[in-house]
């Protein structure tokens, strides 16, 4: 029998697609990208094409297979991790979707969420999903899709159409449609999941219209979920997980008081909190973490974390450079804020899509403040840059006081944590050790390891814990008092981005 060789993690991101093949020591040892294209049709709407997802995907597995000319039968697994909350809905016996994916970014639905606080069904969302409801979350995305496009609502009471988040668009497609399935992290991000009894709520799906038939069955994230023979030969697909849980386990987040930040297309900020569904009264969201079980045990234990979520961080460095056309890499941003003393009194609030945890507000858009005569463009970038920064700031803030754990330093990771002076900045504003680890690409990391728990690949977590290294810990070096004047500059700056929001309404 060949030997296992590696684990394909498959890391479907809101911009690109990437298939990453792991080793047992956790290394990168193949990695193929492909960026697909972003829809708008209208101000604040994003939409993918569910194609461009599936064939992007399947283009860079094949291509980080053949990179290192891994065989099938050296490949031990398949792990999933995607993008969270995004909306697909596809024909359930041609596959076809019937329109284009709704991105998670996308706030179309946000006058149907003022709705159902009108209804008195917020405390009932908050209850028993733990999310504090936002357009953000898939169930609007599929209500509006069902109300709008033609035929929707009588086919999926008739039950020929499927739900998915990118996950189960993935698995099904993999494994020709017989698999419908998703696990219990992206199930939870749909406000339509119960995270206490892990389960679907009818009392939600009865508000939203979500007839059953159309929702994935729920599994544990190290799970064997099926198989595809898409690449060759039979693979078991043995693990799926939102990007942000996944990220978590990468960094080794197993224990309750562990926590990450993760800084790709948004923020997001992680704590594991054990078997603890702690409920925030700061703005914080209540989430499923992924949780391993390794090959020999098939007993399930649900794992609790507090999340806050950052709508748009390195989304905001992609619109300097595609939109503004102030950059012509993104890897420029580090030297020209690293040649600043500082942003120029500028504050970027890129509240594109809204400003997500602590603030939940769904109306506010873009602001800058603070511009002067002798502002530059490198100010301006600088200023882009440093708002990720505050806003994982006000994260770790309301994170420190609703779980009471201790924080002693914070694990970063995603495509901007190469960005010395991101990190820097963020130390100096939160006053923590910042840690990078050597493997920054913790996401499919974490849907590696996911998967190899669930086929013995890895015995267990302590095995994988050998894995982590720190490449390099940013320490605090910023006077305690230029700190509180530039924290306080930026807690102006999201004032003004609100009170935009609130004179339109």
């Amino acid at each position: 029998m060949e030997q296992k060789k590696y684990i394909i993690a498959m890391d479907q991101g809101t911009t690109s697609s990437r298939c990453i093949l792991f080793n047992r020591q956790g290394a990168v040892c193949s990695v193929t990208q492909k960026e697909f294209p972003q829809l708008y049709p209208q101000p604040g709407w994003v939409e993918h094409v569910p194609r461009d997802i599936w064939s992007t995907q399947m283009g860079v597995t094949m291509e980080a297979m053949q990179k290192i000319d891994a065989r099938p039968c050296e490949i031990a697994a398949i792990g999933i991790t995607n993008q969270r909350e995004t909306t697909i809905v596809w024909d359930a016996a041609t596959g076809q979707p019937i329109c284009n994916a709704i991105v998670w970014q996308c706030r179309r639905t946000a006058d149907q969420i003022e709705q159902l606080r009108r209804d008195g069904m917020e405390e009932t969302v908050r209850q028993k999903t733990g999310l504090i409801p936002d357009a953000y979350f898939s169930a609007s995305k599929l209500a509006w899709i069902l109300d709008n496009i033609p035929q929707a609502r009588t086919r999926a009471q008739r039950g020929e159409l499927r739900f998915g988040t990118v996950d189960s668009w993935l698995i099904w497609n993999l494994t020709d449609g017989q698999v419908h399935a998703t696990d219990y992290t992206n199930a939870s991000r749909t406000m339509l999941f119960d995270i206490h009894k892990l389960c679907w709520d009818q009392e939600l799906m009865d508000y939203f219209h979500i007839p059953a038939s159309m929702l994935p069955q729920v599994l544990p994230s190290s799970h064997i979920f099926g198989a595809t023979d898409k690449f060759g030969g039979s693979i078991p697909i043995a693990a799926a997980a939102g990007d942000q849980q996944a990220a978590l386990f990468g960094q080794c987040g197993f224990e309750a008081g562990d926590a990450k930040s993760t800084y790709g297309t948004g923020g997001f900020l992680l704590m594991n909190t054990g078997k603890d569904a702690i409920r925030s009264k700061r703005g914080l969201i209540t989430t499923l973490a992924a949780s391993g079980t390794p090959a020999a045990s098939r007993n399930y234990y649900p794992s609790y974390a507090l999340e806050g979520s950052i709508f748009v961080a390195g989304a905001a460095i992609q619109w300097l450079r595609d939109e503004m056309k102030l950059l012509d890499d993104a890897g420029q941003t580090e030297n020209i804020c690293a040649s600043l003393k500082d942003a120029g009194g500028v504050y970027v609030v890129p509240a594109f899509a809204g400003l997500g945890a602590p603030y939940w507000e769904q109306y506010a858009r873009g602001t800058v403040v603070g511009l002067t005569r002798g502002v530059t463009k490198e100010h301006f970038i600088r200023a882009v840059v440093e708002s990720t920064a505050y806003q994982t700031n006000d994260l770790l803030t309301a994170m420190k006081e609703e779980s009471g754990l201790p924080m002693a330093s914070l694990k970063v990771d995603g495509g901007a944590s190469a960005n010395n002076f991101l990190l820097q900045f963020q130390a100096d504003m939160s006053g923590l050790p910042i840690k990078r680890p050597q493997c920054i690409e913790t996401t499919a990391l974490g849907a590696a390891y996911l998967a190899g728990l669930a086929v013995g690949f890895w015995r267990d977590t302590e095995e994988i814990r050998c894995n982590w290294a720190c490449e390099h810990t940013f320490l605090p070096t910023i006077d305690l008092r230029v700190r509180e004047e530039l924290l306080c500059g930026w807690a102006r700056a999201v004032r003004c981005a609100i009170a935009w929001a609130k004179d339109q309404q």
